[in-house]
């Protein structure tokens, strides 16, 4: 049973992958930092804390986390396979899930710094259906407007270079640490991210495959 844990910094595809992974092995996909979006544009309880956090490049606190993370993989969906979408983020909600359940594989989606900040700051969404854009990768079809509703794009507070360089960091400062224990326990696998989508699946699928082994 694939129970994966799926790393890499903003902008390295990781949600992308994860949804190609789930659909075709049919594993159940949850990333906490999507489903907080969801509850921000929904104007829930746990949306409105969310949102003070995010919208700064903050993380969520942690025991609001494992608790949603926890209550998750309850769930009948999940006890035939996961992959959690940028969870663990640093020790303590490592150490929470591994109350939670035994992770089968840990795989990084690796892209530079200055990659993630290209690709992260010039995307767009539309603030009325939610389409999201790339100005380099997926350019709406009139400049700055959404091809479905034609309302003016908007770019995200967390999008801004400044907030992607304060998220990096987070990352660098709490995640590396978690990174390494999964290293020793040999699980650890990484992928370039820079390639096409394709060719970076099927670095993923050469890993759970036994195709492709852990780096050192």
């Amino acid at each position: 049973m694939y129970k994966i844990a799926l790393f890499g910094p903003q902008g390295s595809g990781k949600g992308t992958q994860a949804e190609l992974l789930a659909e075709k092995y049919g594993l159940f996909h949850f990333s906490p930092g999507a489903q907080y979006r969801t509850e921000i544009k929904a104007g829930s309880a746990i949306g409105e804390i969310a949102d003070q956090y995010i919208n700064r490049g903050n993380l969520v606190p942690d025991e609001i986390t494992n608790q949603l993370v926890a209550d998750v993989l309850k769930r009948p969906e999940a006890q035939t396979g996961f992959i959690l979408d940028g969870f663990p983020r640093n020790l303590v909600q490592a150490d929470a899930l591994d109350q939670m359940s035994e992770l089968s594989h840990v795989l990084l989606i690796h892209i530079p710094e200055a990659e993630s900040i290209e690709r992260i700051s010039n995307r767009r969404s539309c603030p009325v259906d939610g389409s999201t854009y790339h100005l380099t990768y997926k350019p709406p079809a009139q400049a700055a407007q959404c091809d479905q509703c034609g309302t003016a794009l908007v770019q995200r507070e967390d999008d801004y270079p400044e907030s992607i360089k304060k998220r990096l960091s987070i990352y660098r400062e709490q995640t590396y640490p978690v990174l390494e224990r999964y290293k020793q326990r040999g699980i650890f696998f990484q992928v370039d991210g820079l390639p096409s989508i394709p060719e970076v699946f099927a670095q993923v699928q050469q890993i759970l495959t036994g195709e492709k082994h852990q780096v050192a």
